[in-house]
């Protein structure tokens, strides 16, 4: 088949493929479909998924098992009322590559992951398709929220030092760029140092940019933006000796739980669920033990500003909505006309409360409620975040705010150092974190910062 050849399908909304021309037909049979069933083809069902859940054209590069070969493809999902059209190019057939060989984008993209905060893609005009959840923390918004807005919405970009812009000389060239210094827009504080590689579908046109967004930091404002850096030779060595390798073994893992090549023995499929979940949980220490690095540094000031804790309880509600369903529970946050002014600094609250929101879900059977309340006194603003699990004796409520320690190290969780980040970053925005509980009554964690006058 020529790779300029458009093969065209149809997903409805309970994701069957309603019509499919010959080619994607043999291959969704290949995969093991029915006629007018589920489609089988899992890289091309995930993107159809994705474009109807976020509304938007979505075009990415796919790999797909036929028979003893793969197949290369560009596929474009487009939302159609309630149908997803397909539209797949560069239908290329070759051996199939050996599992330990990654083709030279994912590559690229390894290389810009070693060293960003987040990552993120755009189609060819510049409008988002993906954020990964690292930006949430970074950019005080839900991630989903800015899919299909253009990049321009999110960042505001800095000339270069010879006055040039690095990502629209790319974007006229179809090429690589790196260090495009962008600030964010919408009241929020923070530069980044952008990188992208271009993205090329099936029929060899650009189709957008994946890229990295790396946190910048300044003394001043009139001083030159940099990198963080961390004094200790921990600091220095921390994500590159753990944080990528781990990316790695995490992203191999998920690749062979997909089963992209056809079905594994469940045994297999298995070892790779619990190998990437082992290395998510390594990767949340490593998370970890960078702010705990940060936060017991003697020059550690987090920012004091404008906030509104209802409104960052129902931002966090909303990160941890997917995790509460999966678990079978319902969270109750602030309504949407709720406030509470305070002074903090809006990205370690943000992170104070999705640790115990998170911390909640976890603890709360099935079937169950967290609440999130607000309270106001003299002064004082505080956040509650309540659960209906086990409850926590007398004797360990002060013991769980320690390095390591957990309620019950038995149970698969956490690394036992959130809630010690969390009341260390509470303290250092002059406000206070605390638990009231007892065994079988459940966890109420009272999160305090200086209130403020509103208006």
């Amino acid at each position: 088949m020529s790779e300029a050849t458009t093969v065209e399908g149809r997903v409805d909304a309970e994701g069957r493929l309603v019509a499919a021309d010959p080619p994607l037909a043999a291959l969704h049979a290949q995969a093991g479909g029915d006629a007018g069933g589920m489609l089988a083809v899992p890289q091309i069902a995930a993107l159809a998924r994705l474009a109807r859940r976020l509304g938007i054209t979505i075009s990415r590069a796919a790999v797909a098992a036929d028979g003893e070969h793969d197949v290369d493809l560009w596929v474009r999902a487009e939302p159609k009322g309630e149908e997803v059209s397909l539209a797949i190019t560069g239908w290329t057939g070759r051996e199939a590559r050996p599992a330990a060989a990654a083709p030279s984008a994912e590559r690229e993209a390894d290389f810009l992951r070693a060293a960003a905060d987040w990552m993120w893609e755009t189609d060819d005009t510049l409008r988002l398709t993906s954020l990964s959840p690292g930006a949430a923390a970074s950019i005080g918004r839900n991630p989903t929220d800015l899919i299909g807005k253009q990049l321009t919405r999110l960042f505001r970009f800095r000339e270069s030092g010879d006055g040039a812009l690095p990502i629209l000389a790319a974007l006229a060239e179809h090429k690589a760029f790196d260090n495009q210094v962008a600030e964010l827009r919408g009241g929020r504080k923070g530069h980044f140092a952008l990188s992208g590689v271009p993205l090329i579908d099936g029929m060899g046109r650009f189709a957008g940019f994946r890229g990295s967004a790396a946190a910048l930091q300044a003394e001043s404002s009139d001083a030159p933006l940099s990198i963080p850096r961390d004094n200790s030779a921990f600091g220095e060595r921390l994500d590159r000796a753990l944080r990528t390798p781990l990316a790695g073994i995490i992203d191999n893992a998920e690749r062979l739980r997909a089963q992209p090549d056809g079905p594994l023995r469940r045994d297999y499929a298995g070892y790779a669920t619990d190998i990437a979940a082992a290395g998510r949980h390594l990767l949340s220490l490593v998370d970890d033990l960078v702010d705990l690095q940060a936060i017991e540094r003697p020059d550690f000031r987090p920012e004091a500003e404008a906030i509104d804790l209802a409104d960052i309880a129902r931002r966090a509600a909303g990160l941890l909505a997917v995790r509460a369903a999966d678990s079978g529970v319902s969270i109750d946050a602030p309504g949407e006309g709720e406030s509470l002014p305070a002074t903090g600094d809006f990205t370690r609250t943000l992170q104070i409360l999705v640790n115990l929101i998170a911390n909640a879900i976890r603890y709360t059977p099935e079937g169950g409620q967290v609440w999130i309340r607000t309270e106001r006194e003299a002064d004082i603003a505080a956040i509650i975040v309540a659960d209906q699990g086990k409850g926590i004796a007398e004797d360990d409520q002060e013991r769980i705010f320690g390095k390591f320690e957990r309620v019950d190290p038995s149970e698969p969780g956490g690394t036992g150092l959130g809630l010690y980040i969390a009341r260390r970053l509470a303290r250092a925005m002059q406000g206070e974190l605390d638990v009231d509980s007892a065994p079988g009554q459940g966890a109420r964690f009272t999160f305090t910062l200086p209130s403020r006058a509103e208006g």
